[in-house]
C-alpha cells in the first residue's frame, strides 16, 4: 500500500511512461495484474533504456 491509497499497477506504469493506454483490454489485465515488485522492475528497466537512449532515436516520415 502506497501513502496516496492502494497500489494500482497502471497508474503506476503510466506515471513512468509506459503506454498503457495504446494496449489492448486483455493487455492492459495483464499489466492491472502485476505485483508491486514487478512493476518496480518494469520501470527501472525502462527508466535504464531512456538514460542509455540518446536524445532523437528515430523520425517517422509518412509519404501520401
Amino acid at each position: 500500500m502506497t501513502p496516496t491509497g492502494p497500489f494500482d499497477a497502471l497508474d503506476r506504469l503510466r506515471a513512468a511512461g509506459h503506454p498503457i493506454d495504446l494496449l489492448n483490454e486483455g493487455q492492459r489485465r495483464v499489466f492491472a495484474a502485476l505485483t508491486e515488485p514487478e512493476v518496480d522492475l518494469l520501470n527501472s528497466i525502462k527508466a535504464r533504456l531512456d538514460d542509455a537512449s540518446g536524445e532523437v532515436e528515430g523520425q517517422e516520415l509518412k509519404i501520401v
